[in-house]
């Protein structure tokens, strides 16, 4: 998983303790609302928190946490016109790539390699699977281009998850418009081959139980359309986004800074947000606004008058992580792997508590050097990662059975490449190995279910909270969109802090 050649410096903390806004936590909403509002020439602080880094260290390399899968761009035109106005277009899409051969699908008798090139995809499903293939290709073809379908609705930019009678009454008539959005998913069917694409689901969304028609077909269809490497993962993205934010004017307090910056208290006056307090320092930032971009739960820690901010833990508490993605890297020479593995791969391990286990296949990475050197490519070895989603509560029966978890998905692999093992140079697993790694770092694809009614099937909590300056823009609002989910709900949050920061000044208040 490359990263950046140029590393993000970051100051040793800002001279300014007041803003606009403060903008709490890395997820990807988090970083594009910073970077849209410093581009519109709001005083922003974005403060990371909680940040994964670019990967953890193990015995000298640079691992990631979870496969990654990214959508092509034009599959998210609101995004799209966002990094457009921060002049990041031509940047994301020359780190997107899409993977080759683009989906491998691994069945106990079967391999289906997924070209991009339709006749080479077509003989390989027919050789493989006969006329159960054709169906297949059929279906995911259908699938790829399902939606385009709902692209005019988002271009709406409606108001997900609504707030009040008018927002409800606008994305209802909206909603009338575009009947697209309750078109039938069309991967269906009972073939092996067909249900195990579909098991991919669940590795671009963050619903536990997605049932809707939008939920089950919109992120599988802006995957299957072209399944994208970018480089660095979900993290280089966030790093990208964050480099912008310092590039515009705002300033960032970063988990690899210097001073180590963490926030231990949000402070308010009254009912709202006033400002925030770090671990082991008395400056308290504050700022008119907040938005946060951190798991409900990682939220509600900071809230320490607990007595006093009832409504606004309420609302987080709507909120439930299920299951999260457990992952097992194996470091080993790239002569080592099958000859004819690809780059990512759907495997159907026949678990019935695992469940498909995703494969993607990295360029290794050594660890920085002394002196601050920047960790480099290591040649002619590969990173496989692997990773499978387990229940939320296996992370309360404690190490040894998340060790029986990582033997577990040890035997797939070793099932998928039977001669990699005996030259294996490293297997990691994140939740055992990730040393010095808070919990909320550890949960790089967590999924969740909601108390709070789902629009669309697509939304989990509202982006306006109890404490009436404090927004959020995390995975959990639109969790049933994936990844542009996040990012969708970044750009609304910077428009809803706009509209706020018209009402007060803090520099004036």
């Amino acid at each position: 998983m490359a990263t950046s050649s140029a590393k993000l410096k970051l100051p040793s903390g800002p001279s300014r303790h007041v803003y606009d806004v403060i903008v709490l936590g890395s997820q990807l909403g988090g970083a594009l609302a910073a970077a849209l509002l410093a581009k519109r020439n709001h005083r922003v602080l974005l403060v990371e928190h909680d940040g994964m880094g670019p990967g953890y260290e193990h015995d000298g390399y640079v691992l990631p946490y979870a496969p990654f899968v990214a959508p092509p761009l034009k599959t998210m035109p609101v995004v799209e016109e966002a990094l457009t106005e921060l002049g990041l277009t031509a940047t994301v899409q020359r780190s997107l790539r899409p993977h080759v051969p683009e989906l491998q699908l691994l069945l106990p008798r079967n391999r289906l390699d997924l070209h991009a090139d339709a006749a080479r995809r077509k003989a390989e499903a027919t050789r493989e699977l006969g006329e159960e293939g054709e169906a297949l290709l059929g279906a995911v073809a259908g699938a790829a281009a399902q939606h385009e379908s709902t692209d005019a609705f988002f271009k709406e930019v409606p108001a997900l998850p609504p707030d009040g009678f008018f927002e409800k009454w606008g994305l209802n008539k909206l909603i009338k418009a575009n009947p697209g959005l309750e078109a039938t998913p069309r991967l269906a069917g009972d073939a092996p081959a067909m249900k195990l694409v579909r098991g991919l689901l669940p590795f671009v969304s963050h619903l536990e139980n997605p049932e809707s028609a939008l939920s089950r077909s919109r992120p599988i269809s802006q995957v299957l359309s072209s399944p994208s490497l970018f480089a660095g993962g979900r993290e280089g993205l966030r790093e990208l986004l964050t480099r912008r934010v310092v590039e515009l004017g705002g300033d960032v307090l970063g988990r690899d800074s210097p001073a180590g910056f963490i926030v231990e208290e949000l402070t308010f006056d009254g009912s709202k947000f006033a400002g925030m307090k770090l671990l082991r320092s008395d400056t308290v930032y504050r700022a008119a606004c907040l938005v946060a971009a951190t798991d409900s739960g990682a939220l509600r820690r900071l809230v320490t008058d607990k007595k006093h901010h009832r409504g606004l833990l309420e609302h987080l508490d709507q909120s439930s992580t299920k299951s999260l993605l457990f992952t097992v890297n194996w470091v080993v020479p790239e002569s080592a792997l099958p000859r004819g593995l690809g780059e990512l791969a759907l495997v159907d391990t026949g678990d019935q508590e695992l469940g498909p286990l995703l494969v993607q296949v990295h360029v290794a990475r050594t660890a920085p050097g002394p002196g601050g050197k920047e960790a480099k490519e290591a040649e002619g070895l590969r990173v496989v990662c692997a990773g499978a989603f387990v229940p939320d509560s296996y992370r309360d029966l404690g190490e040894e059975h998340l060790r029986g978890v990582a033997n577990r998905i040890d035997e797939h692999l070793d099932a998928l490449m039977p001669f990699t093992a005996q030259h294996r140079l490293l297997r990691s697993a994140p939740y055992l190995d990730a040393g010095g790694v808070r919990g909320s770092r550890l949960m790089p694809h967590p999924l969740y279910s909601f108390e709070s009614e789902a629009f669309l099937g697509v939304t989990g909590l509202s982006q306006r909270t109890p404490a009436k300056n404090v927004l959020l823009a995390s995975r959990e609002v639109l969790p049933g969109l994936g990844l542009e989910g996040e990012l969708l709900a970044g750009i609304r949050s910077a428009r809803m802090a706009q509209e706020m920061l018209k009402k007060k000044d803090p520099l004036k208040g």
